[in-house]
């Protein structure tokens, strides 16, 4: 009997270890605030991708972590969201002005919708398409970030 007793109480501390593990394991997660400023017109929607990595960014939705779109409805916008990783971040934003969820070019590759990138960095003839290491970020704590639209390229 005392064997039965043993082996139970054995297994219980156990099971409470694993537990206890499980919490002190678990890893934080983090909110990221987006504002989006400089919207100029309120026809179709804003659209918004989280990126993780470099890879797809910012045309694909390869390395998108969260993404969010919501009709415009005014000239600016803020957005939360919840559940991330401490980590490095980019965040692409396309004024999706005919609903198919991506930034439109023309044949030269210049967006024909208002578009914008965290960090705001430029984005011009010579720069070209804006770089995951120029627009990223870290987020360790909750962190708020501004990104200003734009409706063509810099100078």
């Amino acid at each position: 009997m005392r064997k039965i007793v043993t082996f139970g109480s054995f297994f219980l501390i156990i099971l409470a270890n694993i537990n206890l593990a499980r919490i002190v394991n678990a890893q934080s997660t983090e909110t990221l605030t987006v504002v989006v400023n400089g919207l100029q017109q309120q026809k179709g929607q804003l659209c918004l991708g989280v990126y993780s990595n470099e890879e797809g960014f910012p045309f694909s939705n390869k390395s998108v972590v969260r993404n969010f779109c919501t009709k415009i409805t005014g000239n600016s916008l803020a957005t939360k969201f919840s559940g991330l990783k401490p980590g490095t971040y980019a965040v692409a934003v396309v004024d999706d002005r005919n609903g198919d969820r991506k930034l439109n070019t023309d044949f030269f590759g210049i967006p024909k919708e208002g578009f914008g990138v965290s960090n705001n960095p430029t984005v011009s003839v010579t720069t070209g398409t804006p770089k995951f290491r120029n627009a990223s970020f870290s987020l360790l704590k909750n962190t708020s970030i501004n990104i200003v639209m734009k409706y063509g390229l810099d100078p």
